[in-house]
């Protein structure tokens, strides 16, 4: 049963759908699926083309908009708008620490855990698209991790789409996770320079709080073991729009004076817990590196042997000489699984997952190259979680593909650019400009 209710200038109507967990066996287990129609208030009974929107991630439930926000409002101008929950996030079959044990053990999760990449997520999309638009083709957003999805979607059925709009999302086809990785660690120091040369004094901030860490590796009030590493990865908030000034809020109030010395405010740790739990989407820490796995080859923890070729990001180290602590960005490592209570019991299936070499081609760079759908991409000129090289190089391999190459935005160019980001994307797919 559906069920609809009002917002703000929009109308919206909850939908769940079955699929099932194997395309490959249709008569087998099957899994459910959330998505959230969202149309504009006075075009509620009108005849209009679909657009579904595949959120960042992975491991993310799409955004919870109220009324308009953000894209939304360019895109209800002439879509109605599908909300979808990718499969084990959200509402759709959501797969977390107290989920998975119904699996069995690590492997039997793991193996589980193998159909939640961007494959499985274009397939639910086609099982679900004849029931949602009557059998048309619909146009699909992808945002970051969504936008891997939708260039998966152009290699498996292009013939569901009718128009692709792709924003900081276009992966390497054949890059093993080694290359992402090993591209991904200088842009990230470019960042955290680009934040010290904005505010000098963290320099000296974010050393006193890493000196402190290796002396007292506190516990966060949710359980979470603050470690010097989990601390050098809150630089992952540095690739958004208002990144380096929300990192920066954050060092000035570490500290507070108490009867036994200096220690970390309730307040900063409270903030830090929310910034590096993974308890709203551990599916992220999960499949992270799994979503670049094609072929025998394993990821084999990639950004951690990979973050070995890059000594400077050894906070001990650099505090034994007076050079800046680095910060680290998009990354899942093993002590990952160690310092947060929410992924503690999944450690062994993420070992099961890192050792996996069974994983399916991802992308048909010949299907690609022959494309006929509409499709513009938006590039952001140093994105700091999807390497502007690697999309150039994707860019010239989908046949007709449009690029917006952009230092104006961030990688969260869609949210904070909403209208304009989305009005310009699709005017590229018409060759209006």
């Amino acid at each position: 049963m559906t069920v609809s209710y009002r917002q703000p200038g929009v109308v919206l109507t909850d939908h769940r759908f079955t699929v099932p967990l194997d395309h490959g066996d249709p008569a087998g287990e099957r899994i459910e699926l959330y998505a959230r129609e969202v149309v504009a208030s006075d075009k509620a009974d009108a005849e209009l083309p679909w657009l579904v929107y595949l959120q960042g991630g992975p491991g993310f439930g799409a955004n919870r908009f109220v009324g308009r926000e953000a894209w939304l409002e360019r895109a209800l101008q002439e879509y109605r708008v599908l909300l979808l929950d990718q499969r084990g996030t959200g509402a759709s079959t959501p797969a977390n620490r107290q989920t998975l044990p119904l699996r069995g053990g690590a492997r039997e999760q793991a193996d589980y855990l193998a159909h939640f990449r961007a494959d499985s997520i274009v397939r639910d999309c086609e099982a679900i698209r004849p029931e949602v638009t009557g059998g048309a083709p619909w146009a699909v957003l992808g945002q970051s991790f969504g936008g891997f999805c939708a260039v998966t979607y152009l290699s498996i059925a292009p013939e569901g789409l009718s128009t692709a709009v792709i924003t900081g999302g276009l992966p390497t086809l054949d890059g093993h996770a080694d290359d992402v990785y090993r591209a991904a660690y200088p842009r990230v120091e470019r960042k955290v320079a680009a934040h010290y040369a904005r505010y000098p004094q963290d320099v000296e901030r974010a050393r006193r709080i890493a000196e402190h860490l290796l002396q007292h590796e506190p516990v966060l009030p949710g359980g979470y073991r603050l470690t010097v590493e989990a601390f050098q990865s809150l630089g992952i908030i540095l690739g958004r729009g208002d990144g380096s000034h929300r990192l920066h809020h954050l060092l000035e109030d570490a500290f507070v004076r108490t009867p036994q010395g200096p220690a970390l405010s309730d307040a900063f740790q409270e903030q830090v817990q929310g910034l590096l739990s993974f308890a709203g989407h551990p599916l992220y820490a999960l499949v992270h590196e799994a979503c670049y796995g094609q072929g025998e080859r394993p990821t084999a923890w990639s950004a951690e042997r990979v973050r070995a070729e890059f000594p400077q990001f050894d906070a001990a180290k650099t505090l034994t000489g007076d050079g800046p602590v680095l910060f680290t960005g998009e990354s899942v490592h093993p002590w990952t699984f160690d310092v947060d209570p929410a992924l503690r019991p999944l450690r062994d299936t993420a070992e099961e997952l890192a050792a996996r070499t069974d994983w399916a081609p991802l992308y048909d760079p010949k299907r690609l190259a022959a494309n006929e759908v509409p499709v513009a991409a938006a590039i952001y000129h140093d994105d700091m979680y999807v390497d502007t090289a690697h999309s150039l190089r994707t860019a010239r391999a989908v046949r007709g593909l449009r690029t917006w190459v952009t230092d104006e935005f961030e990688h969260d160019g869609v949210q904070a650019g909403g209208p304009r980001v989305l009005d310009r994307l699709l005017a590229l797919t018409r060759d209006e400009e």
